[in-house]
């Protein structure tokens, strides 16, 4: 019976995760998810799943073309109406599906064909991780193994006659028991760091931000699945730059010119102060809607890109967000500087309904 339930749960898992796959557009665009994460899980609210079935109507009601009328009589046009009440029927209900942020990775990365990450660097951290190796006759009560003990009582007694078919009652003795052995074993644990920029300037608006939002749970979302020891930094600049926490990152909103060398340099010192390239994956992102203050200082960012970021980092990325205030000159002056730079990823993210590709186009590469 177990077995049967736990079938019909993975079946029913297996039907939803279809579902948020083939629907995963709309779910990446509107957010709906985000606002429902419990730790390491998330609610997704989905449409009643009903299992067809045929349902028989009450008897002497006739059957199918028995009802008045003549052969061959039109039926009427379907789209005339009655002038009826309000029905009291409901309607279609939904149904919130816990699935974990690993699964949710899964369907990310089957719909967008993402391939495997391969860390950087050699250095890891190795954590102490408990491995289970097998079943002993010895071991603290907490560990104890139920199906093996109940075996071996169960072959006990049916090999001494005790075992009575007609009152199945099995009894283990201390000889029974048996519990799972266990040994501590090195893990090597690679670690990743995500540095967020943003440029909070007026022309960044709530809608631009939001986009922001639900593209880095995204990313986060992605890298999770990679890297067990993820780290994350928020910056945010106009003019200039400092470091904040993530319900300040998205919720800002300054005025006046935009430095963008300023959240570089910041992300530079913190990577310098926190985050050795031989020890971490590095990957710093920046959102902008593409205004900078003057050419000079998008010459020093590009200086700061060739001689830092992208020597030292995973990759690097930039996303313009599409504004009506913005010039977006900054996204053309690094794909004429880097061309076809692997290390670097730039993406021009127009609307929500962009953000899947913008995704694509980040995690596409596996660094």
């Amino acid at each position: 019976m177990t077995m049967a339930i736990r079938e019909d749960q993975n079946r029913f898992k297996d039907i939803v995760k279809g579902k948020v796959k083939e629907d995963l557009r709309k779910y990446v665009s509107n957010g709906e998810m985000i606002g429902k994460r419990e730790d390491e899980y998330v609610k997704i609210p989905l449409p009643r799943i009903d299992i067809p079935n045929f349902r028989y109507g009450p008897k002497q009601s006739g059957g199918v073309g028995q009802g008045e009328g003549q052969p061959g009589q039109d039926v009427g046009d379907p789209g005339e109406g009655g002038q009826g009440q309000a029905g009291e029927a409901p309607g279609e209900h939904m149904v919130e599906v816990e699935l974990s942020m690993e699964e949710l990775a899964e369907i990310l990365g089957e719909k967008l064909q993402l391939p495997r990450i391969e860390p950087k660097g050699h250095k890891n951290i190795d954590s102490l991780k408990t491995k289970f190796t097998g079943i002993a006759p010895v071991g603290p009560e907490g560990l104890r193994h139920f199906k093996s003990s109940y075996k071996s009582a169960l072959k006990r007694q049916i090999g001494s006659g005790t075992y009575n078919a007609e009152e199945p009652l099995v009894l283990p003795i201390r000889r029974d028991m048996k519990y799972k052995s266990f040994k501590k074993v090195n893990q090597p644990q690679t670690q990743a760091v995500i540095i967020y920029m943003m440029d909070v300037s007026g022309s960044m608006g709530e809608e631009q931000k939001e986009i922001v939002r639900l593209e880095s749970f995204w990313i986060n979302t992605w890298l999770k699945k990679h890297y067990k020891g993820l780290e994350t930094r928020f910056i945010i600049h106009d003019a200039a730059a400092k470091e904040v926490d993530e319900d300040t990152f998205f919720r800002t909103s300054e005025s006046g010119g935009t430095l963008i060398s300023s959240a570089y340099k910041l992300c530079q010192e913190i990577i310098q102060a926190d985050y050795p390239s031989n020890e971490w994956n590095i990957y710093p992102f920046h959102f902008s809607d593409g205004d900078n203050w003057s050419g000079e200082d998008t010459r020093l960012c590009v200086k700061m890109l060739q001689e830092f970021f992208l020597p030292n980092c995973n990759v690097f990325g930039y996303g313009q967000v599409e504004s009506k205030y913005g010039s977006g000159q900054f996204l053309k002056d690094l794909q004429k500087e880097f061309g076809e730079d692997e290390r670097i990823t730039l993406s021009q993210i127009e609307s929500r309904d962009k953000i899947l590709d913008s995704i694509k186009d980040f995690l596409g590469k596996g660094r």
